[in-house]
């Protein structure tokens, strides 16, 4: 990796935890589901980059999470980790950028779904309230991700450093 990668991962997985634990207002909690808008962002911003930056950026949140948290949200962060490189790896092979995040919902929420499982919530919750929840802010947060790109690259502000 170089230097510039290792630096927007961790910029970006600084933003992945401050969204969410310092914009509390911007937060709907319906346990064990918690969405706090704009908090995947960061996340999906690193898959532009590449998948290695959506790594890391996986994992620092997965660990920010589990001190700042605890396990639940930390096992729900560390879906990040294989939706991310997913994407990543998508976009890295020519897929539109929003293809590449859209083709993450249903891992995204499937995942989160399932990981909340073993710390005691039933399948009802788990996948009706913390995979719907989790594919709505998936797809709201990846609008807004979207826009980001957008505004990017109209100020010509590349995400990756000409790499495909």
């Amino acid at each position: 990796m170089k230097p510039r990668d290792v630096g927007l991962a961790i910029l970006l997985t600084a933003l992945a935890l401050v969204i969410p634990l310092a914009f509390t207002f911007l937060r709907v909690v319906i346990p064990p589901f918690t969405a706090t808008l704009a908090s995947h962002v960061p996340s999906m911003l690193a898959v532009f980059i590449s998948p290695a930056v959506a790594v890391l950026v996986g994992v620092g949140s997965t660990l920010g999470f589990l001190v700042a948290t605890g396990p639940v949200v930390a096992a729900r962060a560390a879906t990040h980790i294989v939706w991310g490189y997913m994407s990543a790896v998508l976009y890295r092979r020519g897929w539109p950028a929003w293809a590449a995040l859209l083709a993450a919902v249903v891992p995204h929420a499937l995942g989160e779904a399932l990981v909340v499982v073993p710390f005691g919530y039933d399948l009802y919750r788990a996948g009706v309230v913390v995979g719907v929840g989790t594919l709505l802010h998936h797809l709201v947060d990846m609008g807004i991700t979207l826009a980001v790109v957008a505004l990017l690259r109209q100020a010509r502000i590349p995400l990756t450093d000409g790499r495909p």
